[in-house]
């Protein structure tokens, strides 16, 4: 009988990736080869049951293997995304539904700050409540050089990794209960800046301080807040980035397993955080960086 690998240098695509580009933002179907989002692979155990969580950026990449996760785990979940991206949405409701749990796609664009804060009482009206925030939304592009970045390109970075952020915490915080969890999508840009993404590091090593903050901020209310700092992974994000051919074949082959991440390799960090596993956890940024260090 032969075992399973369980070597993670060769446990998932441990090449590089093929030429491809896309407009923001990216597409699962136009995604080559097709990110694992854990689809196949996650097996829950209860450790969520009956909690309600709100994911912004839920539609793909690890939005959507932490809604699956979160589902299969036993909550109910509701994903953000913005309209042109409902094929997707669509399909991760399906995964939650499909898991039992009910599932509720909010489409919109996440920088209107009346929006931001309206999610919120749209997935409280959903699902009953609100028990677990993931603040995953993310917008990236290759950039040549700070003189060549726009005005109009640095203002949908802060608007959509941070001003959006802090506008669905703000509407959250005082819906929350002693027992939630907040847990922010950060990135190991945060600890060792890309030049290219000058500006998305930028919002990522703001996010560890907002994660730090409201931490101390919230834990007299019992409300947990962390963050989850991924190393390279492959998601539609990453080809509507701007690389060219030869940046695609070497992402993630600089991590010490030589290959990038998958989506589903980052759902269990966001379940440990989001569990009462994680009780005594609060402040913390959790690596899943294939062994590159922050």
């Amino acid at each position: 009988m032969t075992r399973p690998t369980t070597d993670p240098r060769t446990l998932h695509h441990d090449d590089g990736f093929p030429d491809q580009e896309q407009e923001q933002p990216g597409l699962i179907d136009r995604t080559r080869p097709t990110p694992d989002h854990g689809e196949d692979s996650y097996r829950g155990t209860g450790r969520l049951t009956d909690r309600r969580a709100l994911i912004t950026g839920g539609d793909s990449g690890i939005g959507r293997a932490v809604a699956i996760a979160f589902a299969r785990e036993g909550a109910d979940v509701a994903i953000v995304h913005l309209p042109e991206e409902q094929e997707d949405a669509d399909a991760t409701v399906d995964l939650v539904t499909v898991a039992g749990r009910r599932g509720v796609s909010l489409a919109g664009d996440i920088r209107d700050e009346d929006f931001a804060a309206q999610i919120v009482d749209d997935a409280i009206g959903d699902l009953g409540g609100l028990d677990i925030l993931v603040l995953n939304a993310a917008y990236q592009k290759d950039r040549d050089g700070l003189e060549n970045l726009t005005t109009d390109e640095l203002d949908r970075v802060f608007r959509t990794n941070l001003y959006a952020m802090m506008f669905t915490a703000r509407a959250a915080i005082p819906r929350l209960q002693p027992g939630a969890s907040i847990i922010v999508t950060s990135s190991i840009q945060a600890f060792q800046p890309s030049p290219g993404l000058l500006d998305y590091a930028m919002t990522k090593a703001a996010q560890v301080a907002f994660v730090k903050a409201l931490a101390e901020d919230l834990g007299p209310r019992g409300i947990r807040v962390n963050a989850v700092a991924p190393g390279p992974i492959w998601t539609p994000l990453i080809p509507a980035t701007g690389w060219d051919a030869e940046r695609l074949a070497t992402f993630g082959q600089d991590t010490p397993f030589g290959r990038a991440g998958q989506p589903a390799e980052l759902a269990g960090a966001y379940v440990y955080l989001a569990s009462h596993d994680a009780s005594f956890v609060s402040g913390a940024v959790l690596p899943v960086t294939g062994g590159k260090g922050l």
